[in-house]
């Protein structure tokens, strides 16, 4: 109910056209103007696997914004956090889309020049043929590469850029009219410092285990779903600003298999050590050894669906399994919603479907949200 009203507040003309809060329709404002958009979820109510359609008015806006938007997508928490951070982009958008009809004096082109003359052309990805838009390479103190996408407007140096980049967290510029590129450059580079422990502590699950979602992580990414056994999992999300604190942790699988794994993080949690890494801390807490990329494949985990016999849907790996230890089948949860809806045995309570496992008939239970405690 929070979330509803929250989202009525931000996006008012963005209403919901079902209970169960997976299809939302309605417009999205910027700049005084509203844009029709449509925004479909799956049953799990997963924001990386929304479908979005809106308006090829507002579809041509946002066009060069696609990548960014995906990025939200896969690492805003809730459809409201997602809404804000689509009026964020829609403004800016907007507001260069404007630029672009702005001419330009001959003092922006000259301090844009001499800005990336100071800077070094060896910094430079990516300058368009307009000289509105400039991709900035850096690389971190473990190597790592990451860009910064600038869109000048024709106010620049007097307005700063507006800045976008790959981070799990807000990026936002100190700037003064005497300031240049180096100086949106040198905050660029402090930032990346400050989410280098964040990065350490999922390049060492990334490296280490076999995570199954997301399947391409981005850098905005905060979540790590990690194989632990043959359809067991556990989905670790991680604070960027407190990498080293214990994360928030559900498990995935059938209750045999995960309630010891519940009762020990529950039992152990005294024990987490912020001096040590965040993948060492959970094999102690759990007291096990994550499956090893060296020794196993992913194909060990990757369990097809029963309904689809498919590994991906949408993106989306298997996230439900039958309680049964004799049966233990995996299922999409999208493919095991649209199974028990179409029983005639099925009953729902709110959120909550009871019914029967397609393959061996036992008592199943679904709950149209994927996380569990």
């Amino acid at each position: 109910m929070a979330g509803a009203r929250a989202l009525l507040r931000h996006c008012p003309l963005l209403l919901p056209q079902d209970r169960h809060g997976t299809a939302y329709e309605g417009f999205v404002t910027a700049q005084g103007r509203d844009f029709h958009i449509r925004i479909l979820l799956p049953v799990d109510l997963q924001l990386k696997n929304a479908r979005i359609e809106c308006s090829w008015r507002l579809k041509r806006i946002l066009h060069g914004y696609r990548h960014i938007l995906k990025q939200r997508l896969h690492s805003c928490p809730d459809l409201v956090s997602f809404m804000v951070e689509l009026k964020t982009v829609l403004e800016i958008a907007l507001k260069n889309t404007q630029d672009l009809h702005i001419p330009r004096p001959p003092e922006y082109y000259s301090c844009l020049v001499r800005d990336l003359e100071i800077l070094g052309w060896n910094r430079v990805a990516y300058v368009d043929t307009g000289l509105t838009t400039v991709k900035l390479k850096a690389e971190d103190s473990c190597g790592r590469q990451h860009l910064i996408t600038l869109k000048l407007n024709a106010k620049y140096p007097t307005e700063p850029p507006d800045c976008l980049v790959d981070f799990p967290v807000p990026f936002a510029v100190s700037w003064m009219p005497q300031n240049s590129l180096i100086d949106i450059y040198n905050q660029f580079l402090a930032a990346l410092e400050s989410l280098k422990e964040f990065w350490d502590a999922l390049d060492e699950i990334d490296g280490k285990t076999w995570v199954l979602e997301p399947e391409n992580p981005t850098r905005s990414a905060t979540t790590r779903r990690i194989a632990i056994g043959n359809n067991v999992s556990v989905n670790v999300e991680v604070d960027p600003r407190h990498p080293n604190m214990l994360p928030e942790c559900y498990f995935l699988g059938a209750d045999h298999e995960v309630n010891p794994l519940r009762a020990k993080l529950n039992s152990n949690m005294h024990l987490w050590d912020p001096e040590i890494s965040l993948l060492q801390n959970l094999r102690e807490l759990l007291e096990i050894d994550f499956p090893s990329r060296a020794v196993l494949e992913k194909s060990d985990f990757a369990k097809d669906c029963g309904i689809c016999y498919a590994y991906r849907l949408e993106g989306s790996a298997p996230d439900q399994v039958c309680d049964d230890p004799r049966c233990g089948q995996p299922f999409h949860q999208a493919c095991l919603y649209e199974w028990l809806q179409g029983l005639p045995t099925s009953r729902q309570s709110f959120n909550v479907i009871f019914g029967e496992c397609p393959y061996c008939n036992k008592p199943l239970t679904l709950k149209s949200s994927m996380k569990k405690l």
